[in-house]
């Protein structure tokens, strides 16, 4: 199995964020795959599709990767009371969903962990939740 799944995840994970009711409700179309270059104030918290690692799980009768790929939510508030309740809408929009790919087959996408942590001064927070995800080749 190669990366060329990985394209396609991204789209379709990018795709599932942006169309998600609940989600918008919390931060309107504020979901990047790119850090915005300049952002007021008002404009957080918001959502970026980060990192991820791949790794090969195929076996002799399927070719297959392993995406474990980073959603972060960054807030400028002083404390994760908004942060959490974005990320608690990432996950809902994320975890077990099934997504279409335009290449490959989605076997399983599902919350793997978070980590939060704090900007410095003066204030702001983030929440890094990674998703693990299983890609066969069609």
């Amino acid at each position: 199995m190669s990366y060329f799944s990985a394209a396609p995840l991204q789209e379709a994970v990018f795709g599932a964020l942006q169309g998600d009711a609940g989600l918008a409700a919390l931060i309107g179309g504020r979901v990047y795959d790119a850090p915005p270059e300049a952002l007021e104030a008002s404009a957080t918290p918001y959502v970026l599709i980060g990192d991820e690692q791949v790794r090969d799980r195929s076996s002799s009768t399927h070719s297959a990767a392993r995406h474990d790929l980073v959603v972060s939510i960054y807030s400028d508030a002083a404390g994760f009371a908004d942060a959490k309740a974005v990320a608690g809408a990432v996950c809902a929009a994320l975890d077990g969903a099934d997504l279409a790919l335009a290449a490959g087959h989605l076997v399983q996408l599902q919350f793997f962990r978070a980590r939060t942590g704090r900007k410095p001064a003066p204030g702001g927070r983030s929440i890094d939740l990674t998703f693990r995800a299983l890609v066969q080749s069609a």
